[in-house]
């Protein structure tokens, strides 16, 4: 069997240091794997190395690998074949935070996830970002409109999530994650895609 062959149901799954959001972005691999995708993990730095009050980074990379059998994938080198390779047929960002989709708009592929999006981007694969961040109507909202107008980014419906205790934080309702994969890899945006 080609890489090719192995991708047909493989989709590359990135989280990113929004540390709050871990608790109901895991079930949606989950999710996925219900529907019959293999998941592919890749962590960012801080989400690969961190302790935080939502857990330790220790506790994250097995949860990981008992969701989807796989070590996650940590570094440069390991990511940046799964495009040439057509080791996956999406990227899925999620939770995704400022700062990467920062990198992201700016082109800087220097972490994990975003070298992981450009190998993908690279043949035509989609990119599916599930912002979660506090700043997503202030200091982030330049990336975000950035990437809306890119061709193969998709996103996660999104809105406020506190919008007295936090006005300008923006939060994606995950639970639409794997429809939303399913309308990318048909190169449509779900809608509605404002919550």
């Amino acid at each position: 069997m080609t890489n090719h062959e192995e991708s047909a149901r493989t989709v590359a799954f990135a989280l990113c240091g929004s540390f709050c959001s871990f608790s109901v972005v895991l079930p949606q691999i989950q999710a996925l794997r219900e529907r019959g995708w293999d998941v592919l993990p890749i962590l960012s730095a801080s989400a690969a190395s961190q302790d935080t009050r939502f857990g330790t980074a220790q506790a994250l990379r097995e949860s990981l690998r008992e969701l989807t059998g796989r070590t996650p994938l940590t570094t440069l080198q390991a990511v940046e074949p799964l495009g040439p390779e057509h080791r996956a047929r999406a990227l899925i960002i999620a939770p995704a935070t400022g700062t990467t989709m920062a990198l992201l708009a700016a082109g800087i592929s220097s972490t994990p996830v975003t070298l992981a999006a450009k190998s993908l981007l690279r043949g035509g694969c989609p990119v599916v970002v599930a912002p979660s961040t506090n700043d997503g109507l202030s200091g982030s909202a330049p990336a975000l409109a950035a990437l809306l107008q890119r061709k193969h980014y998709y996103f996660v419906p999104f809105g406020q999530d506190d919008s007295y205790k936090k006005p300008n934080s923006l939060k994606s309702d995950f639970t639409q994650l794997p429809d939303t994969l399913e309308s990318a890899l048909r190169g449509v945006q779900i809608q509605p895609m404002l919550l």
